[in-house]
């Protein structure tokens, strides 16, 4: 399935649907930060996806970093709720969101960055770097947010 991302576009689709989403923001002791380059938008993102009944958004997270990177982490802090509305995934299904993510802080316990179904890359990077990616503007603030000390953030 592919999407399609809009961010502050006035012609973008209005949303459908509303779907709580967990990130887990990992660093590791040398304080690189694990990334995921996203198979359907070709972006770097922090692992994260659809929270599944029946799971904790700290479930939700872990279990989504795993599958995703290969990497096995534990839930550390709360870094915010990210709810905006001129943030819109439109999907080939027809489903159209508004963003609803609950954005985590981790640390690595186990495993090795590797591909999926998911990512086409996963890699540790320090922060200086990221400027040098193509990171989404509302992942890029979730990690801004982080970097900048503020914990707890709700839209």
């Amino acid at each position: 399935m592919t999407r399609t991302e809009y961010y502050g576009d006035p012609d973008a689709p209005a949303p459908n649907s509303l779907v709580p989403a967990c990130n887990l923001l990992v660093v590791n002791d040398a304080g690189q930060l694990l990334l995921q380059k996203r198979r359907d938008t070709g972006q770097w993102a922090l692992p994260g996806g659809a929270q599944d009944f029946g799971e904790t958004p700290s479930e939700c997270a872990v279990r989504e970093c795993w599958e995703e990177t290969g990497i096995t982490a534990e839930v550390t802090d709360l870094l915010g709720i990210y709810s905006d509305p001129s943030h819109i995934v439109k999907y080939s299904d027809g489903e159209t969101r508004q963003e609803f993510e609950i954005t985590l802080i981790g640390r690595p316990i186990t495993g090795e960055p590797t591909i999926s179904a998911e990512a086409s890359e996963v890699a540790w990077f320090p922060f200086e770097d990221l400027g040098t990616l193509d990171i989404h503007p509302s992942m890029l603030r979730q990690i801004n947010a982080y970097q900048a000390g503020i914990r707890s953030h709700v839209d």
